[in-house]
């Protein structure tokens, strides 16, 4: 019995989804035709007798679905923004590593929306999207450094720094603010033609650090910004590793001591008592430190995110660890890599190791991370990209639109439906009654629409709107949009029912003793809800224009809570339109597509209802 009900079930789908797309089977003969059980019979086949009504109705289900399901895959943080992913371009391709380096690969530093990597013979490569500005491009690598011999490397914010075999320092990309301007000390001990030999190079936001295999550590960059003016007293020498976030850097000493060595006071310089003594490792994320100690005992401090403090199950201690923007990564004695903290790109998923498989070595940066196995083969996770691109604050399109769009649909439907309800009775008792209800209810009617609708929307939008938080700004909106909308509909319901109530069905429900209110809302007007049904499709693509114009306008629903109107508000100037063209590509074509359907598919149904279109 099952599986009948699932063949069934499936023969319906299948045939539902080819009338849908394809049209139906065979024509009918006329006496078929005419043996069909009801009139919505007839329109439903006239509606998907025609291909772009099918289509539409297709393409409007498919956003709808979009629009509500997605946001449940995809949540919306309102409070989020990355000043590191700000304006990136639609694309996957971050983490693309080119094949001819994997294969030879000595070392990989991740970026903010790109990487960077050095092969066994000291060739630079690039990937992901390297732009910083319209004139500046980390993938133009200066011809000094294609022609050298590299040895190390690392990216920050917007430069890249790398050191060749001879120990010459070489920086590009923005260089804008200081960013290429060697410190002092390390000028002077270059320019004596001493041996400099650096075991670790790292980078952060405009500022860059080096350390070199006897324990000197150099540190050069823009020092308006960052806390980079003076290495404190005692900590230019005997530095084992340092490690840098947003504003300032960290290092390890060769005596197993964390510690802050700019001279300003923050969250980060306020280094524990337990981490100055048998730490073994260092790493920082954007906001954070964190010390491993001998144990495998981690301590972190700063402005750390809840997450960050957060360990996951693991066997064996930590050895080793790596940091990221928002997560760290961790490698235990036992050969288990771990990860923690944010996890909004995947970037603190680790995958499986092949099997047989031990990890080598590990570079973690930003949202990206890789590792490398004994087997030679390189893992990747975290940040891919973004399909459709960010906005100015580093916001992904898809995900707004996403979420935009279930705001922008139910603003459109619930406006619709209390202009429905009032047009409905309105015209209704006005065409039943007729007389002196008929004349005020009309003129009340007139009055409403005479209404110049955008200029008093706006005006009560000014007045009142600065007052509401957004989700009343929402039912704002949404109750003006209704109440302003319902006079063309009761017009148009009058209009029937004065030729409905006529009709013998009408007089014989009177004789009946049928009372008068039965009388309308029962029998009269399901004899006009097509012309109804009509007229609500057609009004839910304006419903939605008229919330994106308002918001558009700025007097609608304002940011940071998406809609597919206020996301075209940020892009009204012609930068963006020229640079950052998917940040209004993107919102208007879906909005566009949406209202273009719905209102084929209203045409559709107007056509399917009138007799005169069905042709035989």
């Amino acid at each position: 019995m099952n599986e009948t009900m699932k063949k069934d079930k499936g023969f319906f789908l299948t045939r539902w989804a080819k009338r849908l797309f394809f049209g139906g089977g065979r024509e009918l003969s006329f006496m078929e035709e005419e043996a069909l059980q009801s009139p919505m019979r007839t329109i439903i086949k006239n509606f998907f007798s025609k291909p772009l009504s099918r289509i539409a109705l297709g393409v409007f289900i498919a956003i709808f679905l979009f629009v509500i399901i997605g946001p449940l895959f995809m949540p919306l943080d309102l409070s989020y923004q990355d000043n590191t992913q700000k304006n990136v371009a639609p694309g996957l391709n971050m983490m693309s590593v080119p094949r001819e380096l994997e294969s030879n690969l000595r070392t990989i530093a991740p970026g903010t929306t790109f990487g960077a990597g050095l092969d066994k013979e000291g060739k630079v490569y690039t990937w992901g999207y390297t732009r910083i500005t319209e004139t500046i491009n980390l993938a133009a690598i200066p011809p000094e450094v294609r022609e050298a011999r590299m040895v190390d490397l690392a990216v920050g914010y917007d430069h890249a720094v790398s050191v060749d075999e001879e120990g010459k320092v070489y920086v590009w990309g923005n260089t804008r603010l200081d960013q290429a301007k060697l410190s002092k000390p390390l000028q002077e001990a270059l320019e004596s033609g001493e041996p400099l030999k650096f075991k670790q190079l790292e980078a952060g936001n405009q500022f860059s650090a080096a350390v070199t295999e006897d324990g000197r550590l150099f540190v050069w960059g823009n020092s308006n910004l960052n806390d980079v003016r003076r290495i404190k007293k005692g900590y230019d020498t005997n530095i084992k590793k340092v490690t840098t976030n947003i504003n300032t850097y960290l290092v390890l000493t060769n005596d197993g001591e964390a510690a802050y060595v700019g001279t300003q006071s923050n969250a980060f310089s306020k280094v524990p008592e337990a981490a100055r003594t048998g730490v073994v490792d260092i790493a920082s994320t954007g906001f954070s430190n964190a010390a491993l100690k001998e144990d495998g005992s981690v301590i972190i401090w700063g402005n750390p995110a809840p997450a960050e403090r957060e360990l996951p199950p693991h066997e064996g201690k930590l050895v080793r660890i790596w940091g990221g923007r928002n997560h760290y990564v961790g490698l235990t004695d036992s050969g288990q890599l771990i990860a923690w903290g944010n996890n909004t790109f995947n970037q603190s998923v680790v995958p499986a190791l092949s099997e047989g498989a031990q990890v080598v070595e590990v570079f973690s940066g930003y949202y990206q991370n890789y590792m490398l196995d004994s087997n030679g083969k390189l893992t990747k996770w975290g940040l891919k990209g973004y399909l459709l691109g960010t906005d100015h604050l580093g916001r992904d399109i898809l995900n707004r639109i996403v979420n935009g769009g279930r705001v922008t649909m139910t603003v459109g439907a619930i406006s619709v439906v209390i202009s429905l309800i009032i047009g409905v009775i309105i015209g209704g008792l006005a065409g039943y009654f007729g007389s002196y209800v008929d004349l005020v209810l009309m003129r009340v009617a007139e009055i409403v629409g005479g209404l110049p609708f955008l200029p008093f929307a706006l005006i009560l939008s000014a007045i009142i709107g600065s007052r509401l938080t957004t989700e009343q700004r929402v039912y704002l909106i949404m109750f003006v949009l209704g109440i302003l909308s319902w006079p063309g509909l009761a017009r148009l319901v009058r209009a029937q029912i004065l030729a409905t109530r006529e009709m013998e069905f009408v007089t014989a429900a009177k004789a009946m003793g049928v009372r008068e209110n039965s009388i309308v809302f029962r029998h009269i007007i399901p004899n006009v809800i097509s012309v109804i049904i009509v007229n609500a499709t057609l009004s839910f693509a304006s419903a939605m224009l008229i919330e994106s114009t308002l918001s558009y306008l700025g007097f609608g629903i304002s940011p940071p809570t998406p809609t597919w109107g206020n996301m075209l508000t940020g892009s009204n100037n012609s930068i963006i339109i020229q640079q950052y063209w998917w940040r209004w590509v993107f919102p208007a074509i879906i909005l566009s597509v949406c209202t273009i359907c719905i209102n084929l598919i209203g045409d559709g149904l107007r056509d399917a209802i009138d007799p005169k279109s069905a042709e035989r």
